[in-house]
């Protein structure tokens, strides 16, 4: 489902070269749950990025769905993370002026959608994450959990084949976290979507099927 080879990113101004991710080779399977480990820093979320075709390697290739995306225009690359990837960032990302099911069906308007499939599309999403009974609050009324939940829904309302997660649990305590993780692991089974999250939790890490750690750019371990 994904694939990564020989990936380089290097920063640059014009006094400085930082070198953010260095030989990358990674391989993720339909279906797998991939978790991402590392100190601050070692390109982690970097790494997430360019999965999620929201930035470009210095060298190497990045395939989605067998797909070489090196020569896609922009155009090309903003349909495809509307169409396969879903995202889930730490800070939710939620529009406050906007309900709980107006935020999740905020993907959907980017696609030829009716505004009654997108309503029902909507609630489906938020059904599938317990909160059919928070649509028409707003974010400010919620949990940091239901928040968290909220941006779940709105990261599978399109029924993405995958799912990229930036520290998903990092702001909820254990409780919290470990029913978001639930959420997760449940999508997984149950839709096969393929996710990859990076966390700092080493015990959310050990509930996915496979860890990778970076240090300084690299893969290691």
């Amino acid at each position: 489902m994904i694939s990564l080879s020989q990936v380089e990113k290097v920063y640059r101004t014009k006094t400085v070269e930082t070198l953010a991710l260095n030989n990358i080779n990674l391989q993720v399977r339909r279906g797998e749950f991939l978790s991402i480990m590392g100190p601050s820093g070692c390109g982690k979320s970097t790494l997430l990025n360019i999965i999620g075709l929201l930035d470009e390697p210095s060298q190497g290739s990045v395939e989605i769905g067998g797909t070489p995306v090196r020569h896609f225009s922009d155009k090309e690359l903003a349909r495809l993370r509307n169409e396969k990837i879903g995202f889930v960032f730490q800070s939710f990302h939620l529009i406050n002026d906007l309900s709980v099911v107006d935020n999740v069906e905020l993907p959907l308007l980017y696609r030829k959608v009716s505004a009654r499939e997108r309503r029902r599309l909507a609630e489906e999403a938020l059904g599938s994450v317990g909160l059919s009974n928070r649509m028409f609050h707003f974010p400010t009324q919620l949990s940091g959990g239901q928040k968290q939940r909220v941006a779940i829904a709105r990261a599978i309302v399109g029924r993405p084949n995958i799912l990229l997660a930036d520290e998903p649990t990092g702001n909820l305590d254990s409780v919290m976290g470990n029913e978001v993780m639930d959420i997760l692991l449940r999508l997984n089974k149950d839709s096969e979507t393929t996710i990859v999250m990076v966390t700092h939790d080493e015990s959310m890490a050990r509930r996915t099927n496979r860890l990778v750690r970076l240090f300084d750019g690299s893969q290691v371990g």
